[in-house]
């Protein structure tokens, strides 16, 4: 079933875009199928599972930190991600920079944007970001590589797109502002319900978890 909705998805998905399996829940087993379809981009929101299924898994996948990460889970998020995607404050950043000079690492990050200005969101409101973009600029063990935005939980996959668009404006803008040390070469935007309205809106990273796996099963 993994390897048919992978190759469908494939099939739909320009090239260009990087598709990122979300394998929050999922099994090792379930993994290693998916890893024989090709996927090695592989999304994880806790730090402890991730850990978990690094250990059985190790470098045949790329890690990509894409759920809130606490700074308490910094060291140990740094040693398993390959990038890290939720960052929205300078105190995080800092953190990062200092558990990955530790270890000798250079760890790209990308900005989280809470793009609907959800106040119960994780995130950094689009008007802040180029004020914390600045204020990061100079660590040495980071490197900015682009904007990640969820977008409001809705049904409305219209109603995302205002959200979405506002996220590749800022893209665009960033990457135009000449900030040392921010390179925007990734906008991840897009899950599920959202993957086919975010690819239009410029996504090029995708975040799909049920559409590949099925429902998650708790």
């Amino acid at each position: 079933m993994i390897v048919d909705n992978v190759r469908r998805l494939r099939a739909e998905i320009p090239d260009y875009v990087t598709l990122i399996a979300a394998t929050k829940t999922r099994s090792v087993q379930e993994i290693l199928e998916l890893l024989d379809s090709g996927v090695i981009d592989l999304g994880e929101n806790y730090v402890q599972e991730a850990q978990e299924k690094h250990s059985a898994i190790g470098i045949k996948a790329r890690w990509h930190c894409i759920g809130h990460l606490q700074t308490n889970k910094v060291k140990k998020a740094v040693e398993i991600f390959d990038i890290i995607q939720t960052v929205d404050s300078v105190k995080l950043a800092v953190e990062i920079d200092k558990r990955a000079g530790a270890i000798g690492k250079k760890m790209p990050l990308l900005i989280e944007i809470n793009s609907a200005r959800e106040e119960n969101k994780s995130g950094v409101y689009p008007e802040k970001s180029p004020e914390l973009l600045e204020e990061i600029s100079h660590l040495e063990n980071i490197i900015v590589v682009g904007l990640m935005t969820m977008g409001p939980v809705t049904d409305d996959v219209e109603g995302i797109r205002p959200h979405l668009r506002l996220t590749r404006r800022l893209f665009e803008e960033i990457g135009t502002s000449g900030i040392e040390n921010v390179e925007m070469r990734y906008l991840s935007m897009g899950m599920s319900n959202s993957y086919r309205v975010a690819i239009e809106e410029g996504s090029n990273m995708v975040r799909l978890g049920t559409i590949i796996f099925g429902e998650r099963k708790y």
